[in-house]
């Protein structure tokens, strides 16, 4: 058995019990609905495709939550796998697709991921129960297409028919928003974006679509009369942006953005953003939980190479340097000259994130 399933069939099985029970008392019926339909097709067997569609705030993450421990407290494997490495972190064990599936960085529509029958990799998706894929929108179709030939490819030594069932017969629960991010194409138009998208993929004809609407946030009770309010309200004014009900022009759009949603300009503009996401920085920077809560978000390395240098020599406090190692394990990987690919200059000038008083060298 291979580490990595070794892993998957390791769970503590009682404590799952435990998580999934308070879980599953906290689905709505939008959510019970979705949630009986998946669990059904894994204890079948029988395979099958779903698309969870929803915004922001509709419980998406929680309903995965919610299956996947549901799988595991059996003692099942439930592999969780995003688009991007940020929503992968938000799934209890979640990796991106392209490291779980090895799927190929230039993809097309004959491509196949990097995973082979009868090695443990195949072995582990084999045993696999369920795949949430969060983020689906993101990813180009040919990437869903890659692993589902791959799927087909392993998984029809067990059963001939499975070449023909789409991922091979394995219950694959697709997640995302089509009105956030969507593929990106190079140099692509309007039209080549729309066609890279899940939803123009052959496998779209057996997907089961279910859509979320409720916004749970608001049923917090929590929060106050006038948290729910602003919630609510940006909440609306977001789906407004997405549905095309805001703004005016021809083409491209002018949508004026409510002031309370602004930082107004200053004589320092890096300061006050500074000032309005990290309030009282100075006294809480060592604080781990206040620094998970809140984000810059920039659209290039060197602004956000500009930002951590500004905010690091604002601080007081000791500098602490780190050495790190001067070579690549050649063992750890199969990739040829990694010596000409990672330098001893890039591998001393990284740097950790989150620790703002501190500098690896």
């Amino acid at each position: 058995m291979g580490i990595d399933l070794f892993k998957k069939k390791s769970y503590d099985v009682s404590s799952l019990k435990r998580e999934h029970e308070t879980l599953i008392s906290g689905l709505n019926n939008e959510q019970r609905i979705i949630y009986n339909s998946i669990m059904e097709a894994v204890a079948t067997e029988r395979g099958g495709m779903f698309f969870v569609y929803g915004h922001g705030g509709t419980g998406k993450t929680y309903l995965y939550r919610t299956i996947m421990y549901g799988i595991r407290s059996k003692g099942k494997i439930a592999l969780a796998i995003a688009s991007s490495g940020i929503a992968a972190l938000l799934l209890p064990g979640g990796r991106t697709a392209h490291s779980r599936f090895h799927i190929p960085i230039n993809v097309n529509d004959d491509s196949t991921c990097d995973i082979k029958q009868r090695t443990q990799a195949a072995e582990l998706l084999s045993k696999t129960s369920i795949i949430l894929w969060d983020e689906a929108p993101m990813a180009h179709r040919n990437c869903f297409e890659a692993v589902d030939r791959t799927l087909r490819d392993i998984l029809q030594i067990k059963d001939p028919q499975n070449a023909e069932k789409p991922f091979g017969g394995k219950v694959v629960v697709l997640g995302g928003d089509f009105q956030q991010i969507l593929p990106i194409v190079r140099k692509g138009r309007r039209e080549d974006i729309v066609q890279s998208s899940i939803s123009k993929s052959y496998l779209w004809n057996d997907c089961n679509v279910f859509k979320l609407q409720t916004n749970m946030m608001l049923l917090q009770n929590s929060m106050s009369g006038i948290e729910t309010s602003s919630i609510k309200d940006f909440s609306e004014w977001i789906l407004k942006i997405g549905n095309g009900e805001l703004g005016e022009g021809d083409g491209d759009y002018n949508i004026s953005i409510p002031s309370d949603l602004i930082i107004q300009p200053s004589e320092n503009p890096m300061q006050n953003i500074i000032d309005n996401t990290y309030p009282g920085l100075e006294n809480k920077y060592t604080d781990p939980s206040y620094l998970l809560d809140r984000a810059i978000l920039a659209p290039k390395n060197e602004v956000v190479e500009e930002l951590n240098d500004y905010i690091v020599s604002s601080l007081n406090g000791e500098v602490h340097e780190y050495l790190s190692s001067d070579s690549i394990c050649k063992a750890s990987s199969n990739v040829p000259d990694q010596d000409l690919l990672y330098t001893v200059e890039f591998l001393n000038t990284l740097r950790f994130p989150g620790l703002p008083n501190h500098k690896l060298t």
